[in-house]
């Protein structure tokens, strides 16, 4: 079988496993779980083959029209060099391990037939824009993805939080796409064809005439579907949906879409240098302020959305400095360790019994009873935390690498203004990251919080997924540095000793400081209660807080107990903990600029629609009501009416005739 039927093949399986899955999902439920797993790992393989096949050398083309169309062609195109490759791997593995988690972690779920069918679906649409050499292909797996989303966020339909996140993650996302439209058509026209590699080859001979606009016009798409600033907001809210779409749509699917878009289309970016700084400017405003709002987060999983934000900044960032080898680099080893770190955080949400309960501040007690979560939560938290020899490491490694040769004029690629915003802007974050992530580990495993009940061991399924996972976040990038060159353009991933000092130290730096405000707001939690306070002279305001919280926080879910008022974040973010807690107030921000402006717009049509248009409606209907009314009491049937009126009108034509007479 050719390496092109391998790859036709990848997204063809699990979008037949999703048809036969909503088919047969209540006629034959026994067929649900097998058709979820085995097209979606089938597909897996298949991945791997295409890319041992492929073997990062040159890319494989293969092309057919799909319908003529008088001008731009659209065809069906596969485009499969280093990058397509790895990632579609990377989308199976996870895929694959999303649905084998869900068999547990959903068991007990009426929809869930449906839920494993629109996840295979979004994989198949995934897989599409990953092998895809047209545009306007790639443009169908991308907004197949949005609607699979919009169903998978709201999945818990019968809660408001789940209805509105879901229609909030589809306009926002849909917000951006209508630009990317357009700068799609317009690029196609500019190009004379929407094929990837006919477009780079006209970027190359610069026959584009707008490209700042064409690649601004993109960028809004790439904000949007990758969730980057100022269209990030929908990806917190979207942890109303079950734990493992979580995991899926923030480690390898939807959100790297528009990282993996610009990475393929590299060369059109660089081709404007304005382009070039708004993308980094994107990439560090999202990169320091996700973290700040990860470091105020009480909900785990709105940690690690926020993260995920952040850590999409670096790939952004990477792309910025003109390194697309570097923010693919880290797709691939975020997307393993992200997904391990969602899938975790749903065992701990599993074993309190609820699918909604994850305030750390409340937790404790959960290292024993969850052992296989907190051993490859912990993996993966220091490979989020970027601390060797973690994947992590080794990939966000690369992208400061990237951004330093940028700044330093090393590479070319790049303007130095954008290499220098990248690079201050991610060694902040990296230092920030692993406040976060140390806080993360300190609440949900030594919190002080009230003690969760006990629900039992979780399903076999769900924890071996877990160990699977943690071997790529252990041991990926150090791997994939050494063995896997050629697949990144041939550029050389090994870690120079000048950012990995600045960056492993920075991130140490995060760590013990966070380490050290959690003892001491642990050590002011242990003090006398609220009425001994008054007892020390010194009159400690963070103890006064922490009571406070203590006594003035309402019950969360199946709790009804105080939080942890050892919260380190509190502390390390001071004044500004407030506004990073509900993201800087972007939502209300927009809510003022954007919603209800529109909503008096409403309000204005609904009023003259009513007031106005149903006015001359209503008065159109009345007069010939009243016609109507006076015809039907003139025709009543009495023979007596008929001759009193004759005998009354022909009283009144003769005195009218007399009348003329004599005036004449």
């Amino acid at each position: 079988m050719t390496t092109t039927t391998l790859a036709v093949l990848v997204p063809v399986l699990p979008f037949l496993g999703a048809a036969a899955g909503l088919l047969l999902g209540r006629t034959a439920p026994g067929f649900v779980r097998p058709l979820a797993v085995l097209p979606t790992l089938a597909s897996l393989v298949l991945a791997v083959l295409v890319a041992a096949r492929q073997g990062g050398g040159r890319a494989v083309d293969a092309v057919t029209e799909l319908t003529p169309t008088g001008s731009v062609p659209v065809e069906l195109a596969l485009h499969i060099d280093g990058f397509a490759a790895l990632v579609a791997v990377l989308v199976g593995s996870v895929a694959t391990c999303v649905q084998i988690y869900s068999t547990g972690y959903l068991r007990d779920d009426p929809r869930y037939p449906s839920y494993a069918a629109l996840v295979s679906l979004f994989t198949s649409a995934m897989f599409l824009v990953v092998y895809s050499g047209d545009l306007m292909v790639l443009l169908v797996g991308w907004e197949i993805m949005g609607i699979c989303s919009y169903f998978l966020v709201g999945h818990y339909w019968e809660t408001p939080q789940a209805r509105a996140a879901s229609l909030k993650a589809f306009l926002v996302t849909k917000l951006g796409d209508v630009p990317f439209l357009i700068g799609l058509l317009a690029l196609a026209t500019e190009a004379g064809s929407f094929r990837i590699t006919k477009i780079l080859g006209a970027v190359a001979s610069g026959s584009l005439d707008h490209p700042t606009l064409i690649a601004l016009l993109l960028l809004a798409g790439v904000a949007g579907k990758s969730a980057q600033f100022p269209l990030h907001t929908w990806l917190p809210d979207a942890m109303a949906g079950p734990t493992p779409v979580s995991a899926l749509i923030h480690a390898a699917t939807m959100v790297a879409a528009g990282v993996y878009f610009v990475a393929r289309l590299l060369p059109l970016f660089q081709t404007s240098h304005a382009a070039m700084v708004v993308l980094a400017v994107m990439a560090a405003v999202t990169m320091v302020g996700s973290a700040l709002a990860a470091l105020a987060q009480d909900d785990i999983k709105r940690v690690l959305a926020y993260s995920t934000i952040g850590q999409l900044g670096y790939m952004t960032g990477a792309l910025a400095a003109g390194d697309r080898g570097a923010a693919v680099f880290h797709l691939l080893t975020h997307g393993a360790f992200k997904a391990l770190l969602f899938l975790a955080a749903g065992v701990i949400i599993y074993a309190a019994g609820t699918n909604s309960l994850a305030a750390m501040s409340r937790m404790r007690g959960l290292r024993d009873r969850v052992p296989d979560a907190y051993w490859t939560m912990t993996v993966a938290l220091l490979a989020l935390a970027a601390i060797p020899p973690f994947s992590g490491f080794f990939s966000k490694e690369s992208v400061l690498v990237a951004a330093e040769h940028a700044a330093t004029g090393h590479t070319g690629q790049a303007p130095g203004a954008a290499g220098w915003t990248v690079l201050l802007a991610s060694l902040v974050t990296a230092l920030l990251t692993a406040a976060y992530a140390t806080r993360l580990w300190l609440l949900a495993f030594r919190g002080r919080g009230a003690e969760a009940p006990d629900h039992g061991r979780q399903p076999v399924a769900m924890n071996a997924v877990l160990w699977v996972l943690a071997i790529p976040s252990l041991a990926l990038g150090g791997l994939a540095f050494r063995l896997l060159p050629d697949w990144f353009d041939g550029h050389d991933l090994t870690p120079t000793l000048t950012t990995s000092v600045l960056g492993t130290g920075v991130a140490l730096v995060g760590g013990i400081v966070t380490y050290a405000a959690w003892r001491h707001t642990t050590s002011l939690a242990a003090r006398p209660p609220l009425g001994a306070v008054a007892a020390h002279p010194e009159g400690d305001a963070a103890l006064v807080e922490a009571e406070a919280i203590a006594s003035h926080e309402p019950a969360y879910g199946d709790i009804a107990h105080a939080p942890d008022p050892s919260d380190p974040g509190r502390l390390l973010l001071g004044p500004l903990h407030r506004h990073a807690a509900v993201g800087f107030h972007l939502d209300a921000v927009y809510t003022t600029l954007f919603v209800r402006p529109v909503q008096a717009g409403a309000r204005l049509v609904r009023f003259l629609d009513r007031e106005v248009v149903d006015t001359y409606v209503r008065g159109a209907g009345a007069l010939p009501r009243v016609l109507g009314t006076a015809v039907r009491r003139a025709q009543t049937g009495n023979v007596q009416t008929y001759v009193s009126a004759l005998l009354a009108g022909t009283v009144v034509l003769a005195v009218a005739a007399v009348l003329v007479a004599t005036g004449a």
